[in-house]
């Protein structure tokens, strides 16, 4: 046990312990920022206290299992997830119009969608270290994978989360890339995605009145209201408009150097919509401004950057997909997230990793940094019931 600790320590990533910390300090402060005036949410900063807490003790346990022993069982977490995403629709409660949540005791919830991102990860890498392939075959490798993120992408789809459906097409995108898809293969992929959205938008624009009808008939024209948003402006409603259109006034509001803490007018007036989860990000540039912006957002590539030299550097293909995998969660999360509020993507529900108030994100990322930091520690360990380094027994991975 003391080489196992020793080991752990000489190889434990100490620049992403210390992002973790600033993360967790700067979603405290802005969650207290938006909610210290909203007698519904007040408090919710001291929650979050709470869910770093347990997601640093997760971080810890996970450091003493090796990851490829939970690899090993990655089809039954998958089966796992998507039994959860089918349970929602018997089980599930509605929140945001989307049917998501599970309730839990002592007013918590668990939303499945965020757990199936890090399950899918886990699969697909399971899969392609099977596989073992130089270059993967369209029939034998990206069909099967695509059919693998297919069933939850329309699960959760469904529910509807448009947000968390499309991380997971950037998920097996990126594994894709990584496992050495045939560039012929991924410039008939891009030309598919080209022809198909440029066609989907043609017809919804020219049809726009018609595709409107029809949503209302089924109850989903929000669907509608979050694309034109976007894409028509000038045709949206008020209500389509108003989430985005607060945001960006907020944040470009904050100018250079914002307005300063606990002085966002649009925040502390609550012009802008979740601004403790979802919107959060609208707190940053509104009392932060651009500046405060550019640290978050340089902390954020400063956390991919060191996942990406950490991944160079192993010798197992799994930890590669894994690690990057999940940082291409974090990259679309991101971007989505940020761009929903500076009015380029369409408002989803989505969180902005790391900062947003939920227990459910905080914990899947930290669990996802935890299988890094582990990757990391046992890359060039094998899987047995004793695992030797220089001839010295390593027990509990």
């Amino acid at each position: 046990m003391g080489v196992l600790i020793k080991r752990i320590l000489n190889r434990l990533d100490g620049m992403i312990l210390f992002l973790l910390l600033i993360f967790m300090v700067i979603s405290i402060f802005c969650i207290y920022s938006a909610t210290w005036k909203d007698p519904e949410f007040v408090g919710s900063h001291n929650k979050m206290m709470y869910f770093y807490g347990l997601g640093f003790a997760v971080i810890f346990a996970m450091m003493f299992i090796n990851y490829k022993l939970l690899l090993r069982f990655a089809p039954l977490y998958y089966l796992i997830g998507v039994a959860l995403l089918v349970f929602l629709y018997f089980k599930g409660t509605t929140l945001n119009n989307a049917q998501g949540w599970f309730t839990l005791p002592g007013g918590l919830s668990f939303q499945p969608a965020e757990l199936c991102k890090l399950l899918l990860i886990l699969f697909l890498a399971y899969f392609l270290t099977k596989r073992d392939v130089e270059t993967l075959s369209l029939l034998k490798e990206v069909l099967p994978m695509g059919v693998i993120t297919l069933v939850p992408f329309v699960l959760v789809l469904m529910q509807p989360d448009l947000g968390n459906a499309i991380g997971y097409v950037a998920i097996f995108l990126a594994v894709c890339w990584i496992g050495h898809i045939r560039y012929s293969h991924a410039l008939a992929g891009l030309l598919v995605i080209v022809l198909v959205g440029g066609t989907s938008l043609y017809g919804y624009i020219t049809y726009h009145e018609e595709v409107k009808q029809y949503m209302a008939s089924k109850n989903k024209e929000y669907w509608l209201d979050r694309i034109d948003a976007v894409l028509l402006p000038d045709q949206a409603s008020a209500k389509a408009t108003y989430h985005m259109s607060q945001s960006v006034i907020a944040i470009g509001s904050g100018s250079l150097k914002g307005d300063g803490y606990l002085q966002g007018t649009s925040v502390q007036r609550g012009h802008v919509p979740y601004t403790y989860s979802d919107s959060i990000f609208v707190v940053v540039g509104e009392e932060f401004g651009f500046l405060g912006a550019s640290v978050l957002l340089m902390l954020y590539f400063l956390l991919i950057y060191r996942m990406m030299v950490i991944a160079l550097n192993l010798t197992t293909k799994s930890g590669i997909y894994i690690i990057l995998g999940t940082a291409a969660m974090f990259l679309y999360q991101i971007f989505e997230n940020v761009g929903m509020l500076i009015g380029i993507m369409p408002i989803t529900g989505i969180t902005l990793p790391f900062i947003s108030y939920g227990g459910t994100s905080l914990m899947i990322n930290m669990i996802a940094i935890g299988l890094v930091l582990n990757i990391k520690i046992y890359d060039d360990v094998p899987v047995e019931e004793k695992l030797t380094l220089g001839g010295t027994p390593l027990h509990g991975g």
